[in-house]
């Protein structure tokens, strides 16, 4: 099942059931009115969305219509909770070595996650608005699950069964801002802008084979000016969502429609590119002494997009451009 959210003008938006091809979609308010609900009361609104969403499919539901990702939101446009993790390791191994950085103790058997921004989620076309270049503008390519309810100690067998939807996300970074507030220990706060994501959200049945073991197993495509960028494998994370789940409820309850994300994906495989600029950096430095990559500048233009098996677009395409942030 696909779904996303229509912005009808409203904080939350109206909740909608779009088609596997993207193509079309039908209101499902009547079920509904927001994906938060939806999450809330997934028991019982989950065989009715499946339900309207066969209709749908099968060409039989009336009042459908053509499905535009520029009129949607964010799925959720805004969380209790967006957590976010970097289950890849071969990012930070990258950083640590184009850094002369030490490495984090228990990095390889304890994740490295922050509490981000869930307040103010941008749409997958929404203009990305920044006060400065000067602050180091990058963007990141990452998968995200949205939950039901978790209690605390669920372990990671148990979380599997929470992932109700996995999203895309371009998880906007700061980078000139990054680094002192790493070094207070206390994470990210202005280094962390909105984050964007596409504009449907998808049970994990629609990614047929391609979900096992708690993670997207297909490339992320990222394009940045229209040229290729990368295509980073989501199947080489190192922790897995349940994993990052069991990880975030280890000492609190998790709240209905609370967001993770697995960070940036990376691959150790340099030749599949990457999904953030930080990183093609770090390779530089690594290879040439010094980087040869500048960040983001006002126009720029990022695009995001994953291919299901049979071609088809599975989240829609993140399609954003950088501009200033209004006086």
């Amino acid at each position: 099942m696909k779904l996303a959210t229509l912005n009808n003008g409203s904080r939350d938006g109206r909740l909608l059931v779009v088609s596997r091809d993207l193509t079309r979609a039908l209101d499902a308010g009547h079920i509904a009115a927001t994906l938060q609900l939806a999450v809330e009361s997934w028991t019982s609104v989950e065989p009715k969305l499946q339900a309207l969403y066969r209709d749908l499919n099968a060409g039989s539901a009336d009042g459908a219509f053509v499905f535009d990702p520029a009129a949607a939101m964010a799925p959720l446009p805004r969380a209790y909770q967006w957590l976010d993790g970097s289950a890849f390791l071969s990012h930070g191994a990258l950083m640590q070595k184009a850094f002369h950085l030490e490495p984090i103790d228990g990095a390889d058997t304890t994740p490295l996650m922050y509490q981000g921004a869930g307040d103010d989620f941008l749409g997958s076309r929404d203009d990305i608005p920044l006060p400065s270049e000067s602050q180091g503008i990058d963007f990141e390519g990452e998968f995200a699950v949205l939950v039901d309810a978790v209690p605390m100690g669920c372990a990671a067998e148990q979380a599997a069964g929470h992932i109700k939807l996995i999203l895309q996300v371009n998880d906007v970074s700061l980078r000139a801002l990054a680094p002192r507030e790493m070094k207070t220990g206390f994470g990210f706060l202005q280094a962390k802008p909105a984050s964007s994501f596409a504009a449907v959200a998808v049970t994990p049945d629609e990614l047929g084979d391609a979900w096992r073991e708690g993670r997207v197993h297909l490339p992320l495509q990222v394009e940045w000016n229209g040229e290729w960028f990368g295509h980073p494998h989501g199947g080489a994370m190192n922790f897995s969502f349940p994993q990052l789940i069991a990880h975030a409820a280890l000492t609190r309850r998790l709240g209905a429609g609370t967001l993770i994300g697995s960070g940036t994906v990376s691959n150790a495989d340099r030749r599949v590119g990457s999904a953030c600029i930080a990183e093609r950096r770090a390779i530089e430095m690594i290879e040439h002494g010094a980087p040869q990559t500048g960040f983001m500048r006002f126009g720029d233009r990022v695009r995001m997009e994953v291919l299901g098996s049979d071609g088809q677009s599975l989240f829609g395409a993140i399609d954003q451009r950088v501009v200033p942030a209004a006086g």
